[in-house]
């Protein structure tokens, strides 16, 4: 981003997004439904209020950390008032909301060092680095022209921030083990932690839509459209029931099926890609 020196006016911003209790620019992404998303009444509140106060006042409100302080600004109100800033023409203006918003986003995401700050995880440094990309790659296409794909940001930023971290933990789980096998615990025989996550790190029952009935329909003809054994997998998966456990009394799964708990997975992958692939392909229709 280019940074611009020099001090940052205070004066109040252009009658776009600031004038006296400011109208709030409304969304433009539609559900699956055809509604327009719609940003928390609490948060389109406080944009207004926050609006007309002075541009210093507002980014020492923003750099507070805790979200139990009083003057805590939400991050869906951060990500408004920088794509707001395109109209204002002001980098620098910019660049100051956007380094505490970038700040916020990478502790989101894990660190790559461990605790004692001795070792570092190449994948968890892959993933915050994809995030961090990403993220950047859609606030800069923003200002020239609208990404309706922010406006999820704006309406559940915690949400949108992890969407962005399952998508870049698959992605790095896929290049690390594209030309070597699953790694297991030579102990339990289980795979290991990172790998599991990884795996299993798409959820189509978490997604952001899937409060939409239209969403959950497609979701259903996508399951039912899965070999027999997957169907089963992926609804047993839905009712909690673990792919496998140690406990001689848990009804797992593999138990259920008569698999071992690698082929369960190998079919989870298989049933949760082909989800995924459905359900992108009916966005894009």
């Amino acid at each position: 981003m280019k940074k611009l020196e020099g001090s940052v006016s205070t004066k109040p911003e252009p009658d776009a997004y600031r004038s006296g209790y400011a109208v709030v620019a409304p969304l433009r992404k539609r559900r699956l439904t055809g509604e327009v998303y719609e940003r928390d009444p609490k948060v389109e509140t406080l944009i207004a209020e926050l609006a007309v106060l002075p541009r210093d006042e507002l980014i020492g409100r923003a750099a507070f950390t805790k979200r139990s302080d009083p003057g805590y600004v939400p991050s869906e109100c951060l990500v408004y008032f920088i794509r707001a800033s395109r109209h204002d023409n002001n980098e620098a203006w910019f660049e100051r909301l956007y380094r505490i918003l970038m700040e916020r986003v990478l502790r989101s995401v894990p660190r790559s060092e461990s605790s004692d700050g001795k070792t570092e995880s190449l994948t968890r440094s892959v993933v915050r680095d994809k995030v961090f990309s990403r993220f950047v790659e859609m606030l800069s296409a923003d200002r020239a022209s609208y990404v309706d794909k922010l406006d999820y940001f704006e309406v559940r930023f915690d949400g949108a921030v992890a969407s962005l971290r399952r998508d870049a933990q698959e992605q790095a789980w896929r290049d690390e083990n594209r030309s070597q096998p699953l790694e297991y615990d030579e102990e339990s025989g289980e795979l290991t932690a990172e790998v599991e996550r990884a795996a299993g790190a798409h959820d189509p029952f978490a997604a952001p839509d899937f409060d939409d009935p239209v969403y959950r329909s497609r979701l259903d003809a996508a399951i039912e459209a899965l070999p027999p054994e997957q169907i089963r997998i992926i609804h047993m998966l839905k009712e909690g029931f673990p792919i496998d456990s140690k406990e001689p009394d848990v009804m797992t799964i593999s138990k259920a099926l008569g698999r071992s708990e690698k082929t369960i997975r190998t079919y989870r992958d298989k049933a949760i890609a082909a989800l995924r692939l459905a359900l992108a392909d009916g966005e894009q229709q």
